[in-house]
């Protein structure tokens, strides 16, 4: 019964007016071909795609769920024919390099791809995900052999990849990985080992999976200085791609799991599966982060697409459904009762969730032009000022938008009352997919420890201040001392933006400061400080909606009520939302002492 329909004018809205995506492509020459006119052809044609193909699969392949037999995942019904139809749209090669047949269009297309596939569908959506960072990966350190065979494959959609890291014993602290890669005398290595939560790791939508694997070389160095990459496929092929026997990875069985349960999460075991070397020798780690910083990005996008789908069945179900009346007398009185979108609690809890969703949105949509400034660099020099700003900001948006994904789904929930409760209903469904947001590919407490602890404390806030000044620019711009036409409507924006980041800036010297005499600070304070830092971000790009939809109501526009509407979004998270810095500013800062002075014993329920 779940509903969705492709939020295309808001996506153009930061599109065209809020990022100027077509002003952005015209800086790089090979996205030349990334008109308004194509572009706005690929929305349509994706959101035809996703909404008549994808959304009908989403409660019916929750409910049957991938099947395991001895060795084999069968995927839900549909899901295969979606998949074939996927490729045969060129999806797969939208955003991919045209040497390996690709599109070559800009990767903030692929990005708004994956919004909607994964907001119909976030469990089929994950097969052909998992690709893009396996693309990324062999791209930025794969030899010329590799990116021949592989990304020709994967990006024809013909084959899908996989990211293993996990294993039994170890999950983030991935020091402890134990699986072996022996050299063989042709230049290939034998693969041993066992690898868990694999996302995409066995299924039947393609003819083949490739897996980029973490694995030790024989006497390497102890701990993460000793890690190597390689890429596993399921059955071995020539170089040509034609596929030959099977490579000695099967699958173990499938996790039976708590939502994403038409998404196969593998366990995989390599018994002397051949493998080749990506990268140097035991610099695995520093490889795989490009393949890592791309699925949090990912994952941070999940966030979006919870809040969005949870957003747009509550919003139609509070406008039907009758409960009481107006506190403020009767709205409806030729009914026996109120829709409930009349009471302020509901009210809220929409407002919330469009407050999310679109703030979500827009944050993710910046850090696509990141990544198009990351593939298109010129000089090394480029690459690593860009590489810094998507290292400082993929941790905020990767933590912060999935627990906010997660509220906008329990909020849809409680809209719902007791039918939310109901499977049929579907609303359950959502909050039991976007759990599994703030767990995978780095928990809410570790993105919160790369935040504050590598991205804050060992470059002494350098992102930090660079954002910072963005920011503040950004205010001294269209503030009451700029000559800028709207100056007196966004003071309230403006004003509370700059206090916010001030106070930023501020907290972040403190907990450095209280850091140096105790290191526990650092650990107590991180996802406080991150949540702090999440609701600063996401309140600059609300003053840029706003800004934007100032600019729109000066002329002559149509639709002025969707403009409208973005300004009245931003003041509801100016005055609801931005606030809860407060609270997250005085947790921070608290001293360390209540949370570690129970020892084990006492702390024992027993």
């Amino acid at each position: 019964m779940l509903t969705y329909k492709a939020p295309v004018a808001d996506i153009k809205f930061l599109v065209e007016d809020v990022f100027d995506y077509y002003g952005h492509y015209k800086k790089h020459p090979e996205f030349e071909e990334a008109t308004p006119d194509l572009v706005d052809a690929i929305f349509q044609e994706c959101a035809k795609f996703c909404e008549n193909e994808l959304l009908p699969l989403y409660q019916s392949g929750d409910k049957e769920g991938c099947q395991f037999d001895n060795g084999k995942v069968t995927t839900p019904k549909g899901f295969k024919e979606a998949y074939q139809q996927y490729i045969e749209g060129g999806w797969p090669s939208l955003s991919h390099p045209e040497e390996y047949g690709g599109q070559g269009l800009p990767p903030s297309l692929g990005m708004v791809q994956s919004e909607m596939t994964g907001t119909a569908n976030w469990s089929w959506a994950m097969y052909p995900g998992l690709s893009h960072g396996a693309m990324n990966t062999l791209q930025s350190h794969g030899s010329a052999a590799q990116k021949e065979l592989y990304l020709t494959q994967l990006t024809a959609g013909t084959w899908t990849g996989t990211m293993c890291l996990t294993e039994p014993q170890c999950g983030t602290d991935l020091g402890q990985v134990k699986t072996k890669a022996e050299p063989n005398d042709d230049g290939t290595y034998n693969i041993s080992g066992t690898k868990i939560f694999i996302s995409a790791g066995e299924h039947d939508l393609t003819e083949n999976i490739v897996h980029i694997v973490l694995a030790r070389l024989p006497n390497a160095p102890a701990g993460t200085r000793g890690i190597s990459l390689f890429i596993v496929p399921k059955i071995k092929s020539d170089e040509h791609g034609t596929l030959g026997e099977a490579n000695n990875v099967t699958c173990g069985s499938i996790e039976e799991k708590m939502g994403i349960k038409a998404s196969s999460t593998a366990v995989l075991n390599f018994d002397n599966a051949v493998g080749e070397l990506i990268g140097p020798e035991n610099k695995g780690l520093e490889c795989m982060f490009t393949f890592m910083n791309t699925a949090r990005v990912g994952t941070a996008l999940q966030g979006v697409c919870s809040a969005e789908l949870a957003f747009q069945n509550s919003l139609a179900y509070a406008k039907e459904r009758l409960s009481m009346r107006s506190l403020t007398g009767k709205k409806y009185p030729d009914q026996v009762a109120d829709p409930i979108i009349v009471h302020p609690d509901v009210r809220k809890m929409l407002m919330t969730q469009k407050a999310i969703s679109e703030g979500g949105r827009a944050m993710i949509y910046y850090t696509a032009k990141i990544v198009d400034d990351i593939e298109m660099a010129k000089t090394e020099a480029e690459k690593k000022v860009a590489d810094e700003r998507l290292g400082f900001i993929t941790p905020i948006l990767k933590a912060f938008l999935t627990e906010l994904g997660l509220e906008s789904a329990n909020h849809g929930l409680q809209i719902f009352g007791g039918h939310g409760y109901i499977k049929e209903w579907g609303m359950e469904q959502i909050v039991r997919d976007a759990r599994i947001s703030t767990l995978y590919e780095g928990t809410t407490g570790i993105q919160a420890l790369d935040l504050l602890g590598r991205k804050i404390l060992l470059t002494r806030g350098k992102a930090l201040n660079n954002f910072s000044k963005e920011i503040l620019t950004f205010c001294k711009d269209k503030s009451m001392l700029s000559s800028s036409p709207h100056k007196r409507q966004m003071n309230k924006f403006i004003w509370p933006l700059s206090k916010a980041v001030a106070n930023w800036q501020q907290y972040s010297l403190r907990l450095a400061m209280k850091a140096k005499s105790n290191r526990d600070m650092v650990g107590s304070a991180s996802v406080d400080y991150l949540m702090f830092s999440g609701y600063v971000t996401m309140a600059y790009f609300w003053a840029q909606m706003a800004q934007s939809a100032y600019e729109k109501l000066a002329t002559d526009v149509e639709n002025r009520d969707f403009y409208r509407a973005k300004i009245k979004t931003a003041e509801f998270y100016f005055e609801r939302m931005l606030p809860r810095t407060k609270s997250l500013a005085k947790t921070m800062l608290a001293d360390p002492k209540t949370l570690m002075q129970l020892d084990q014993e006492l702390l024992s329920f027993s």
